[in-house]
């Protein structure tokens, strides 16, 4: 008998998988907090005989060498990758045993087109198919991105793609499970996921991959390609250099003083708390990304790279669990950290900063809206939409300015003057970005409501 079991990485829309028998079993693709991984593990009673990498990161630092090394684990990385490290090659046809006695191997499929290097792995039961770990090739319903290696190498990786997505269909029987790390979220994939579980014959029915001729699915594909978080520039050095053993333990604690003084030198204090609770009361300058959202990927792509960050919460589990997530792209170690009340992270008689919240309803509330942003610029209201292009080609509001989250630090002299009504397609992002535009002195209201409902309030959406 065999079990796999999946280790989300919920946050990065991500998968690792623990894999085995009775006594051994094999980790693909381990998030760079391993403690979760052997937790799995000792939950199985099984020892971790093998890590394996689909290939080189380009979305997060991976836990693979430390995994190995605390381990003793056998470290597999395809031989084409470029890495700096010890690690046992792996060639496609190659067979690693996993658990001898319960007849578990694994077998290496070139698959390249999310990298060149790209490798899947098959699990098999006494010599048959029972399940494939396909990383960033075949996802649910869709292919991994492969615009993140090289942008000359980007149409020849789309044609790999379908390429491999048809090698797997043709040489895997149709039950074979099919277990991929993107495509629940990740930036990675080219396509939303739908659905937690497939398989080889599911996919052959409705894989866009599997379904389309090669040019057709090479031109959507790269047709529909959506902004690349800036942060993913980063992964890839980081993984092929072998990644750093993290430190998850509290940082130091900062006072009310030491925060004002880090916001003077124009470091980045980020408070964690709900967007409700933000929009109330907050640092004046701080800026918000929800603990609960994907803070990794929305700070890790605003943030210059490098720069200090203090974190504010509104508890230690909050905190930790921030660094948990933050390590897995890169972000190390908070400069300082504070828990608690924000009444506490101000100076005496320093009063708390605040801005309101709506509805679409509230905009539409507005009188001639579209006249007002378009006519009298600076003399009435600034709608800012902060949604990625591809949503906003999909609808948007009239009159309206665009500026995507992750561009806005950079391009705030842009908008016009006037009180900013920021959305997005939920109002999570537009929290982000009212405490942007907040800490850089700017009237905002942020528009926490569903983008559907724009529409159904009376505003007028758009398709171009």
């Amino acid at each position: 008998m065999f079990f796999v079991d999946t280790i989300e990485v919920a946050g990065l829309g991500n998968r690792s998988y623990l894999a085995g028998g009775g006594r051994e079993a094999v980790v693909i693709d381990p998030p760079r907090d391993v403690d979760q991984v052997i937790a799995a593990a000792a939950r199985r009673g099984v020892r971790i005989s093998h890590v394996v990498e689909t290939h080189v990161h380009n979305d997060y630092v991976t836990g693979g060498p430390e995994l190995a090394r605390l381990t003793g684990a056998a470290y597999l990385v395809p031989a084409g990758a470029r890495v700096s490290f010890e690690r046992t090659p792996v060639r496609d046809g190659d067979s690693t045993v996993v658990d001898a006695d319960a007849g578990l191997a694994l077998r290496a499929l070139a698959t390249p087109g999310h990298t060149p290097h790209h490798t899947s792995y098959v699990l098999e039961e006494g010599g048959a198919a029972v399940a494939v770990f396909t990383g960033g090739s075949l996802l649910i319903g869709t292919v991994g991105r492969p615009d993140l290696v090289e942008p000359r190498l980007t149409e020849d990786l789309a044609r790999a793609q379908h390429a491999s997505a048809h090698r797997l269909a043709d040489e895997l029987p149709d039950e074979t499970a099919v277990l991929p790390t993107h495509g629940f979220g990740s930036f990675c994939s080219a396509g939303r996921a739908e659905g937690g579980a497939t398989t080889i014959g599911k996919e052959r029915s409705a894989n866009e991959a599997l379904t389309r001729e090669v040019d057709t699915f090479v031109a959507d594909l790269l047709a529909g390609l959506d902004e690349v978080p800036a942060y993913y520039a980063h992964m890839g050095p980081a993984n092929a250099a072998g990644p750093a053993p993290v430190d998850l333990t509290p940082p130091a604690v900062a006072d009310a003083d030491e925060i004002a003084a880090r916001l003077a030198a124009g470091e980045w204090v980020v408070d964690l708390r709900n967007r409700v609770a933000f929009a109330e009361g907050h640092v004046a300058g701080s800026f918000n990304f929800e603990a609960e959202g994907q803070l990794a990927t929305y700070l890790a792509w605003l943030i210059p790279w490098g720069r200090p960050v203090t974190l504010l919460a509104e508890s230690s589990g909050q905190l930790a669990a921030a660094q948990r997530e933050l390590v897995r792209v890169g972000v190390d170690r908070p400069a300082a950290a504070a828990t608690g009340e924000p009444s506490a992270w101000v100076r005496q008689g320093e009063p708390l900063a605040a801005f309101r919240r709506a509805t679409f309803a509230d905009l539409a509330d507005l009188a001639d809206l579209a006249a007002v942003t378009r006519r009298h610029p600076g003399d009435g209201l600034v709608v800012l939409d902060v949604r990625r292009s591809s949503e906003r080609a999909r609808g948007f509001i009239d009159g309206s300015v665009h500026i995507p989250v992750h561009a806005l630090p950079g391009r705030l002299g842009e908008i016009p003057a006037g009180e900013v009504w920021v959305h997005c397609a939920g109002g999570m992002r537009a929290a982000i970005a009212a405490s942007l535009l907040d800490a850089a002195g700017r009237q905002v209201v942020a528009v926490d409501d569903a983008f559907t409902a724009a529409e159904k309030s009376g505003l007028t959406v758009r398709t171009a």
